[in-house]
């Protein structure tokens, strides 16, 4: 059993190495459908209900002190990468098509909460989810962190992301053949032309990792205290928030062009996914099939919308279907699947899907609040 805080964060720092290099070094097939974040989670989650860590009061406080100072400076770091400028470069049809996306999954899981009767810790958890499928598990950490979300009803969350998000790839890359049928119904014109450097390769030398780490540092530090001043809701929000407009900031400064802040940000990501791992055990799963259910009910209204959608705004399905995985997908399924379409097009999605790391806080804490309102404690 570990006891010592240093070796407690050792060990998940070990975890995170591992599943990161599985990763990023191999080809195992099963990756795609099982994510490092999602094997990180699991890992930590399996060790953590098997008794490992004692979760004595130095554990808990390094938990604690690790977590509420990462979390404000992953975001900073995430956001950096947004470019509002080069976001409305998009066009016109394109922009509906991802106000759309956003709109029909909000009012997706409005809809399905008021459907389902969720247990408060899981409205909540939806309200998480509803943070990552509008932006990323980074703002699905952050949403969840500021709604209180307990570990387990947090893994529960994760699981239908994963399960879901799986189920709806597929049936996105299934459709890409049937472009020109789906363009005749909506009477729209193929988005294949390439739309010109919409986004920035700007770089600023070497990969400056320790002025990131003081910089995200600096925020977490400076957003923690403003928080304590200014309270939005709780204090937790309050920091996700101020950190959030602190990215935003940030990303028309030059400080955008800092080289390796994407990766500072991802291990920072991997480390708070760890941390609430660790939080979580394996007591029972008995009811996660009603909420994968709830999960392919949001798509669906998601579906629905989109297409009634397309057809009046005359979208072609390079739009919506681009529009939907960035948010649905993120970085890293959004320009795979803008790819299958024209390799030119690849910049869209990334640009599509970095929005989502602005949008996903505001949205994913909006549509929890209300989720608990509809389920309250």
């Amino acid at each position: 059993m570990i006891i010592n805080p240093l070796l407690y964060l050792f060990t998940l720092a070990l975890i995170v190495t591992a599943f990161h290099l599985l990763e990023s070094k191999t080809n195992l097939k099963f990756l795609k459908y099982f994510p490092a974040v999602v094997l990180i989670y699991a890992f930590s989650m399996l060790l953590a209900s098997f008794g490992v860590f004692d979760y004595n009061e130095a554990i808990n406080n390094i938990y604690k002190v690790t977590k509420s100072n990462l979390l404000p400076a992953m975001l900073f770091l995430m956001l950096l990468e947004v470019d509002l400028r080069h976001f409305i470069k998009l066009g016109k049809k394109l922009i509906i098509a991802y106000i759309l996306a956003v709109f029909s999954i909000a009012f997706g899981f409005i809809v399905v909460a008021s459907l389902f009767h969720f247990k408060p810790d899981m409205a909540g958890a939806f309200g998480a989810l509803a943070g990552s499928w509008m932006g990323g598990t980074a703002n699905m950490i952050a949403v969840g962190s500021a709604l209180n979300v307990t570990p387990d009803a947090f893994a529960y969350a994760l699981v239908v992301d994963s399960v879901d998000y799986t189920l709806w790839v597929m049936l996105l890359l299934f459709v890409v053949p049937f472009a020109k049928v789906f363009n005749k119904f909506t009477k729209s014109e193929e988005h294949l032309a390439y739309l010109g450097d919409i986004g920035c390769a700007c770089s600023m030398g070497a990969k400056r990792y320790w002025l990131l780490i003081a910089l995200a540092l600096g925020v977490s530090l400076v957003s923690q205290l403003l928080a304590n001043q200014l309270v939005i809701l709780n204090t937790t929000t309050s920091v996700v928030l101020f950190a959030t407009l602190f990215g935003i900031l940030g990303s028309f400064t030059k400080l955008r062009y800092l080289n390796g802040s994407s990766e500072v940000a991802t291990t920072m990501l991997y480390m708070l996914i760890a941390l609430i791992g660790s939080k979580a055990m394996i007591e029972e799963f008995s009811g996660l099939g009603i909420y994968v259910l709830a999960g392919l009910a949001i798509l669906l209204i998601h579906l629905l919308i989109m297409l009634v959608g397309a057809r009046i705004f005359k979208l072609d399905l390079f739009s919506i279907s681009v529009a939907s995985l960035s948010n649905i997908g993120g970085v890293a399924s959004a320009p795979i699947l803008a790819a299958t379409y024209n390799k030119s097009l690849v910049s869209v999605g990334v640009l599509m899907a970095i929005m989502g790391y602005l949008i996903g806080t505001f949205g994913g804490l909006l549509v929890g609040n209300i989720l608990l309102v509809l389920h309250p404690m």
